[in-house]
């Protein structure tokens, strides 16, 4: 329970007084859709679909947030899927979060950064804002992948890379080995929101 509240505190001081360190997006509208992009994690495993974060998210920030979360799904589906899903919705602002199966799998780092980044072109091409939700490193020690880090600031983007490796660290906040539990959804989804005030895409 400690822990718990330690990951609240520790997100609001991150994202309090500090917007000059996250990218600005444009704020969205008042019928804006969000599309949340990426595996099991989006999808929402381990709990019900109005548990996931994407369905958490969507009653903070008051708009529709698409779930497009495909368990199992790597990169190179991913890039693939992205763009007929981009022009079905037509969303201003979509969340990424994938790569980890790829990193489960111990797929080829290198073609992950490239699959990640056409993601983000499809959506910057159309002029979608976007937002980056790094994976950890899985391992008895998570930790953040650096090379998210490095997306975010090659292509001037707003990213969240801590979140999930300090949900993924507590059993409490878990529903199995690699999956969050409705705790650990809310704290992606509480996480999500304050980068989405800190960056100006909601007031």
């Amino acid at each position: 329970m400690l822990k718990k509240w330690l990951i609240v505190i520790v997100l609001l001081v991150s994202t309090s007084g500090c917007s000059d360190k996250q990218p600005a997006i444009k704020a969205l509208s008042d019928n804006a859709v969000v599309l949340a992009f990426g595996d099991s994690l989006t999808a929402g495993t381990g709990v019900n679909k109005e548990n996931s974060y994407p369905s958490v998210l969507a009653r903070m920030i008051d708009r529709m947030v698409i779930n497009a979360g495909v368990p199992g799904e790597v990169s190179r589906e991913g890039f693939r899927r992205l763009p007929g899903l981009l022009d079905k919705y037509q969303p201003e602002l979509v969340i990424i979060s994938h790569g980890g199966n790829d990193l489960i799998r111990k797929l080829d780092a290198e073609k992950l950064v490239q699959n990640i980044s056409a993601m983000i072109r499809a959506a910057r091409n159309r002029g979608i804002s976007v937002i980056l939700l790094g994976i950890p490193r899985p391992g008895i020690f998570l930790s953040s992948v650096e090379f998210y880090n490095k997306l975010a600031l090659d292509y001037n983007i707003p990213i969240e890379n801590e979140i999930l490796a300090d949900i993924l660290s507590d059993s409490s906040l878990k529903s199995d080995a690699i999956h969050p539990n409705i705790e650990g959804y809310r704290l992606m989804a509480d996480s999500i929101f304050l980068l989405m005030k800190q960056t100006g895409a909601i007031e």
